[in-house]
């Protein structure tokens, strides 16, 4: 029966456009579809997954737990066109910490939802495209996904953009409550293997685990991004007001194009734009993304706002027809930045790019090297920013990381425990990281004089100096938009990537024990030292 879904979908990727071909029912799930990467990337995907199937009449449902964003659902109907839209939201898909319901009521909520819109039978013209389940936001929603499509026949994509197991060990009790008791049970929610499903992960390194232990049910997806026109030059004149209107001046604006998640690391872009363009204001895009996020961005906020900080946080937090595209935003600024400990792929590298703008970037060690791949090299690009450690009380930041590590070590399954790292600061004082550094420890180094910190860390960091000079000149370098990215990273090519992973099968058939083998490989990867970082081990600073 699955062979007859592939061999329909195979004839639909060769069929001519104006030829009569079998009509797809795409069905992208996520928690919700607020602005952000994993949105990105279904607008710019979508389109091009339909058209691939043909001029057939093409239907997408997006499914998930919110969708406020009216004009963003105007534009994804355009942008889809002519394929028909249908929004199915029901709050019981979105993220668990966020409802008043038990664990049970929400997965009979799911399962009400799900059985009326993936068909039933053996359909050879329906996707079920799942995004981000591998965080772990909502069991029951991972779990009912599965068992539908696999009771139903129906190839099922789950897109894993990020980990539960990846500095986010806050999701495991949540987890226990949802059912999942064990990190057996944990593999079978995140890697389950039935013939009918397929794993798409956003860089190479990622996939090369996977393939390890689930072969051919893996496959790259990098996330799509093409270079497009600058905007109109009006645009780009009305979004400089609006932005200018926004921080009450006109000095130059460094742009961090991301929701306020701690991961972003957003203090590091605040540290290189007071040490790299004094008089420039460092702007965020987005605003809070949850719940477990609030500490954060609300203590980024107070203390900007205590000392004086050239930081605005959070400028299209609110969805308004006059606010500028991220496009626009870009074109006006004088450079980017993306200082995240952790990404999957990090679409602001390549929309930096796009945007002919400077980017000054870290170089993520799973992520670099598929740019490399792609083509891109980036003239600012830095492993870590080195921090002298007279700057921060040693003792004081030693005790705090052994608080938090504690707590979120004692929070960990026993069985894991034992491939855990050791946090930074547990050495004697040495030169450190900042992204290795708590909130607290970062506000400490922001609140002395910009000159006196850049005194003491420039021989640490002597990259910077030349940056420094590039940035007072004018002349931080851009990346040049590489041919090979534009046949890998268009949306043709992905459109014919997602079709070869649903076209392959399986070299065996299912079973536990890959779910178990890939989880425990990627468990040992991520809880050692590399990966460890103070910010993301608890919600306080």
């Amino acid at each position: 029966m699955y062979r007859q879904w592939v061999a329909g979908v195979q004839s639909c990727i060769r069929a001519r456009r104006g030829k009569h071909c079998a009509v797809l029912k795409l069905i992208v799930v996520h928690y919700h579809f607020r602005p952000g990467g994993v949105r990105r990337v279904i607008e710019l995907a979508t389109p091009h997954i339909l058209r691939a199937s043909g001029d057939g009449e093409n239907t997408v449902t997006l499914v998930g737990g919110e969708a406020r964003d009216a004009e963003w659902n105007a534009a994804f109907r355009k942008c889809a066109a002519p394929a028909r839209v249908e929004c199915v939201i029901d709050p019981a898909l979105n993220y668990v910490s966020g409802q008043t319901i038990s664990p049970r009521a929400i997965a009979a909520r799911i399962c009400a939802v799900l059985e009326p819109i993936i068909p039933s039978g053996v359909p050879n013209d329906c996707i079920v495209w799942a995004h981000n389940l591998s965080l772990a936001r909502n069991v029951p929603l991972a779990r009912e996904v599965v068992r539908v499509c696999v009771a139903r026949g129906v190839p099922l994509v789950l897109h894993h953009h990020d980990w539960w197991f990846e500095n986010r060990w806050a999701r495991w009790p949540e987890m226990r409550r949802c059912g999942v008791r064990t990190l057996r049970e944990a593999a079978r929610v995140t890697f389950p293997t039935a013939r009918n499903i397929h794993h798409a992960a956003i860089n190479r390194a990622n996939v090369a685990s996977l393939r390890r232990h689930l072969d051919r049910r893996a496959a790259w997806l990098p996330n799509p991004a093409e270079r497009i026109a600058p905007p109109p030059a009006q645009r780009v004149r009305t979004a400089r007001k609006w932005l200018q209107h926004r921080i009450r001046d006109d000095a130059p604006v460094w742009l961090l194009p991301c929701r306020l998640l701690r991961r972003k690391n957003v203090a590091e872009a605040l540290l290189l734009t007071r040490w790299l363009r004094p008089d420039a204001w460092l702007v965020t895009t987005g605003g809070i993304s949850s719940d477990d996020e609030q500490d954060y961005g609300t203590a980024l906020a107070r203390a900007a706002h205590h000392h004086g900080w050239r930081l605005r946080l959070g400028v299209l937090e609110k969805s308004d027809a006059r606010n500028p595209s991220i496009a626009d935003l870009l074109a006006t600024s004088e450079a980017v930045l993306l200082t995240s400990i952790v990404e999957g792929f990090g679409l602001p590298y390549v929309e930096a790019a796009a945007a002919r703008r400077p980017l000054i970037c870290r170089a993520l060690p799973n992520v670099a090297p598929d740019l490399r791949h792609l083509g891109f090299r980036f003239p600012q690009s830095y492993a870590d920013i080195l921090i002298h450690p007279g700057l921060i009380d040693w003792s004081r930041e030693s005790a705090r990381q052994a608080a938090h590590f504690s707590r979120w070590n004692s929070g960990l399954p026993r069985s894991v425990q034992k491939w855990v790292g050791a946090p930074a600061a547990q050495a004697a004082p040495h030169a450190i990281a900042f992204s290795r550094l708590t909130l607290s420890a970062q506000f400490e180094i922001l609140a002395q004089p910009p000159e006196h910190t850049w005194n003491l860390c420039a021989p640490f960091n002597p990259f910077l100096i030349a940056w420094q000079k590039r940035a007072a000149t004018g002349t931080l370098g851009i990346s040049a938009w590489p041919r090979r990215a534009i046949a890998s990273l268009g949306g043709a090519a992905y459109a014919q990537s997602f079709a070869r992973l649903v076209r392959q099968k399986p070299a065996t058939g299912p079973g536990d024990a890959r779910a178990i083998a890939a989880q425990a490989h990627f468990l040992r990867e991520r809880l050692a030292a590399p990966h460890l970082f103070p910010l993301l081990w608890s919600r306080s600073t």
